[in-house]
């Protein structure tokens, strides 16, 4: 199964793309917060000084930055300052506490962590943890570097944004090939993973979006209220536009009502969106919590992160009156793969063709082509498959095949040359678009004094995609609640990875292997939310 036979782009140096977009687009609104508004011109000499910045801290070639920051101006500022200064660029889940922080720090081994005055003493804990002490910056110390209020061209103590000296000017260093980002998914252990992403990889899958229904403009009006942290948000709803020139309207936290009415008041062209905000949207309205809005403005309505639910896919697009593509793809793949908006029209239950350069192939688990119409496993290569896995040789190894065609864990078939998901081949859990593996939940789980043994399953739900459910055998003479097993989860793990339903039973089923069954734990109601 192959993409469109030609396919040719020019690989860029993001931080240089923004620089050709500013001296084209001065004075056009690049991001919108709702505090103020960034000129292109006023967001590349922002850059400029948070480069300038890094530079001054020892930030060098292929140095790597977290980036503990909301969606937010300040985000977009240190992220292409770090690339300007010629870093590497480390994405934090802000909903990840302090330990799992701290096991990311400790794999990426940052030269600095910037985060906002009141995240600061979760980073401090975090690093706390860490075997790498990381130094911890704010943007209110970090000169160049937008505080919370949004204002443009904000300078730290004793720095003067109009004078450089002759050869201070951080310029573009380095060139496509290099390092762009470590964004973290997390592996089979439910350890962190750093996926390597370079420049060439990013701009490979902007120009592939190029080529297809859901290609952005100069005049458009884009909404990201998807986490930056992720690489949906990040790639697609922040630097695809500002290499187009067209508007990113930033938004922090999702409230359905409120992004709605946002999209009809600020005439949001471009929506992009995981299922669980397009269900909200639906949801709401169909509630008569808002007036139907007007998306009359809106040409562009994308989802991705899980899959869509076909009743959600035909919902809207009969409510609003707009067409919703479906795209599917990983971390490891910039992230899309594949997209329903290479076609005419959405098809509920498929994920669409390939993108443009992107070839996939379905193979059973010996690596054998299937028949046409059946299932096996998608393996993709393209110019947007990722480097490999950041200091994990037997990792990376084990995600390509000999070929070097990218193992992408999914199970999948393809009818009419559009890829259909049906199941994944792990025990991989996904919750709005994020990771779940079991076995990081299950070691949680039994960590707690009360707790014998723990099995974690996925199960299906409307809102999310799926959630994740437990089921625990206590130990002897010990009565734990679901209720206190669920609340130590949320201390030690991010929200979307907790249990919503904790079942207390008397065994599990034990392999010989002394692993848990985890499809028998669905079979038997444990998979029935």
């Amino acid at each position: 199964m192959q993409a469109m036979a030609e396919f040719s782009f020019t690989a860029v140096h993001l931080a240089g793309t923004l620089g050709e977009v500013a001296a084209r687009l001065p004075d056009k609104p690049a991001l919108r917060t709702g505090e103020g508004v960034f000129t292109y011109a006023e967001l590349d000499a922002a850059v400029t000084r948070a480069a300038r910045a890094l530079r001054a801290r020892g930030i060098s070639r292929g140095d790597r930055v977290a980036v503990d920051l909301a969606n937010s101006s300040a985000f977009a500022v240190l992220l292409y300052g770090t690339w300007r200064a010629g870093g590497v660029a480390v994405p934090l889940n802000r909903a990840s506490p302090a330990p799992e922080l701290a096991r990311l720090i400790a794999d990426a081994e940052p030269a600095l962590v910037v985060t906002e005055p009141d995240r600061r003493g979760v980073l401090d804990e975090a690093a706390a943890f860490a075997d790498w002490q990381a130094p911890v910056e704010t943007t209110s110390r970090l000169p160049g570097v937008v505080g919370p209020e949004g204002e443009p061209g904000v300078v730290g103590p004793g720095e003067e944004p109009g004078v450089v000296g002759p050869g201070e000017e951080p310029g573009v260093v380095g060139d496509p090939d290099d390092l762009a980002l470590l964004q973290y998914t997390t592996g089979t252990t439910g350890r962190p993973r750093g996926v390597m992403l370079t420049h060439r990889h990013l701009s490979a899958n902007q120009a592939q979006l190029d080529a297809s229904r859901q290609r952005i403009a100069e005049r458009d009006e884009v909404l990201a209220v998807l986490p930056l942290s992720h690489i949906y948000g990040l790639n697609v709803a922040l630097c695809y536009p500002l290499r187009c020139g067209a508007t990113v309207r930033l938004v922090d936290r999702f409230v359905a009502e409120e992004t709605l009415e946002l999209v009809s008041r600020e005439r949001i062209s471009v929506l992009l969106g995981a299922p669980p905000m397009f269900a909200a949207w639906l949801a709401v309205t169909r509630r008569g919590k808002v007036e139907r809005p007007d998306l009359g403005a809106v040409r562009v309505a994308a989802s991705g992160g899980a899959p869509l639910a076909p009743r959600v896919l035909e919902g809207f697009q009969e409510r609003f009156g707009v067409a919703l593509w479906e795209g599917y793809g990983l971390t490891e793949t910039s992230p899309v793969l594949t997209t329903t908006a290479m076609g005419d029209a959405p098809r509920a239950g498929s994920v669409g063709p390939p993108v443009p350069g992107v070839e996939l192939r379905l193979v059973h688990d010996g690596g054998r082509p299937v028949a046409s119409g059946d299932p096996g496993e998608v393996l993709a290569r393209g110019p947007n498959v990722f480097e490999g896995y950041w200091r994990d040789e037997e990792q990376t190894a084990d995600a390509f095949t000999a070929d070097g065609w990218f193992r992408t864990g999914d199970l999948g078939f393809v009818d009419d040359g559009w890829l259909h998901l049906v199941d994944r081949k792990s025990d991989l859990i996904i919750v709005s678009g994020f990771n779940v593996y079991p076995r990081e939940v299950e070691e949680v789980l039994a960590a707690h004094p009360d707790v014998a043994q723990a099995g974690v399953v996925g199960v299906p739900d409307e809102r999310t995609g799926e959630v994740v459910r437990a089921v625990v055998v206590p130990r002897q003479g010990t009565h734990p609640s679901p209720e206190a097993l669920v609340e130590h989860c949320r201390r030690f793990l991010a929200r979307f990875k907790c249990p919503v339903a904790v079942d207390i039973v008397e065994e599990l089923p034990i392999l010989q292997t002394g692993k848990v069954a985890r499809w028998e734990l669905r079979d038997s109601g444990g998979g029935r939310p």
